[in-house]
Formats: structure tokens, C-alpha cells, sequence
């Protein structure tokens, strides 16, 4: 067991989250903790793990994504070396595709096959969550959604991000802007107001986000002003059908008296005395 969890601890340890809050690992990290010396031999794995990708009609390009990074070899010069971004699904395909002589090889097989797996959940497997779980697992999702919309939002012309996610906002809460939300749930400057959000505020922005990104690729819109206006009359549109259906208002949902953040900071202090 012991070398389990450490072999666990080392594939969370290289985890990295980027801005938009979606976890990834680097190839080359990944390639140290899974014992490959050579960055060739490791390369070839990746290529299997592409092709097996591709085989089962997912797109590789959105769980390999190339990278080029400046290392110094010396005397202060740089070169370029040769790197990808990796989701959890491609770490899965590459340790899928490894070396199965090597045991810690089997043990990411495991690892990353129960980690993707914690990212689904059924119908019935949701009812059982408490409302802390369910606000965990919707967050993860709009953390996904808002990451695919900005990439959607970007072909569609969008430039100013903030603007286009303040117009979904404006159209979902009558007006009120991210930063009005964040004052009248009183949150302190910078705060994330989607972590601060119960389960089903955070449900009627993730309809929001996916039902904008649809609009914006079955429109094929090409311009930021028409981008932000699809991105506002969606939300309009959802207020108004909770506003039909009878349903609170997602302004006037109470906010959690802890935020997703505050609560991770608990559960790590948790463990770590367990």
C-alpha cells in the first residue's frame, strides 16, 4: 500500500491547473514518474496513446496538445524541447499503452482509471451526494463547460472574455454583472463566485455555458458583438423559463456559508491528520 499511495502522490504532485481551472500534466513529468529514461521511447508510447485516441473517435488534438518549452543547457543558452499537455483521459491511454512489465506502469493504469472514472457519476449515484458533493461535481463541470466555451468563444471572434462572460451573467441575473454577484454574496476581492454557489445555481449556469457554446457553433456566429449578445439572451432566456416553471431565481438562492475552496483547505487538513 505504501507504494501505492506514493506512486499516487507523485501523479498528483506533477498535476497542474491552468487558468480556466482545468487539471493537466506535462509529458515530460510524466515520463519521469513512469520510470521511461528516454524521451524517444516514451514519444512512441504517446503516439500509441494518440492512435488509440483516435481509434475510438475522440479528438487527439484535445488531449495532446504540443507544446514547445525553453530549458537551458548551459552557459545560460536555451533550446527548444518538445512537449505535450495531457488530460487525465490521455495519461490514462498513455499508461494503457506503456510498458506493462513495469509495475508503476500497473499502478497508473489503476490510478488514472479510477480518477477519470470519478469524473462521471449516474442519475442515482447524484441523489446519494450531499449538497457539498454536488456542488463539487457541478463545479468540475463548469470548470469543463467554461473552458470548451471559451475555446468556442474565441473562433467565434471574442477578444475580450470578461465583457462575453458578463453578458451571460446580465442575461441569467437581471442585469447584475460578476462583480455585482460577488459583492451581494459578499465575497472578498477575486473570489470565485461559481465557488461560491450552491448545487443548483451552479446547474443553471452550467446550462447557461453549454446552451451558449451550442448556439454560438450551430449560428456559426464570427463576431464578438454577436457573440455577447447570444451569450446574454440565453441566459435572458433560461431566467425566464425558471420565471415560468415557478422556480427561485438564481439571485436569490442562498450562498453557502463555505466556498469550494475553504472546503478542499478542510478535507486536505482532514487527511493529512487521519
Amino acid at each position: 500500500m505504501k507504494e501505492i499511495d506514493k506512486n499516487n502522490k507523485s501523479f498528483e504532485d506533477i498535476k497542474h491547473v491552468d487558468e480556466n481551472g482545468i487539471e493537466f500534466w506535462y509529458a515530460r513529468e510524466l515520463q519521469l514518474v513512469l520510470n521511461y529514461k528516454e524521451w524517444r521511447k516514451f514519444e512512441n508510447v504517446i503516439n500509441k496513446a494518440k492512435e488509440s485516441c483516435t481509434n475510438s473517435d475522440i479528438s487527439a488534438f484535445d488531449h495532446f496538445v504540443d507544446i514547445d518549452k525553453m530549458v537551458q543547457i548551459g552557459s545560460g543558452a536555451e533550446r527548444k524541447q518538445k512537449d505535450y499537455k495531457l488530460t487525465r483521459y490521455a495519461c490514462y491511454l498513455i499508461a494503457q499503452n506503456g510498458d506493462s512489465r513495469k509495475k508503476v506502469i500497473a499502478l497508473a493504469q489503476t490510478y488514472f482509471a479510477v480518477q477519470t472514472r470519478k469524473q462521471e457519476i449516474s442519475e442515482k449515484e447524484y441523489t446519494l451526494l450531499t449538497e457539498d458533493e454536488k456542488r463539487f461535481y457541478q463545479r468540475n463541470l463548469t470548470k469543463k463547460g467554461n473552458y470548451s466555451l471559451n475555446q468556442t468563444a474565441k473562433k467565434a471572434g471574442v477578444k475580450n472574455f470578461d465583457k462575453f462572460h458578463n453578458s451571460g451573467y446580465k442575461g441569467l441575473y437581471n442585469g447584475e454583472t460578476a462583480d455585482d454577484i460577488a459583492k451581494r454574496k459578499g465575497l472578498r476581492y477575486r473570489e470565485d463566485i461559481l465557488d461560491n454557489m450552491g448545487s443548483d445555481e451552479l446547474i443553471a449556469n452550467l446550462f447557461r455555458i453549454s446552451q451558449t457554446e451550442q448556439k454560438l457553433k450551430k449560428d456559426n456566429i464570427q463576431s464578438e458583438k454577436e457573440a455577447n449578445k447570444t451569450h446574454y439572451n440565453i441566459g435572458k432566456n433560461i431566467r425566464e423559463v425558471i420565471a415560468k416553471n415557478g422556480g427561485t431565481m438564481p439571485e436569490d438562492l442562498p450562498t453557502p456559508k463555505k466556498s469550494l475552496k475553504q472546503l478542499e483547505k478542510e478535507n486536505k487538513k482532514s487527511l493529512k491528520k487521519e
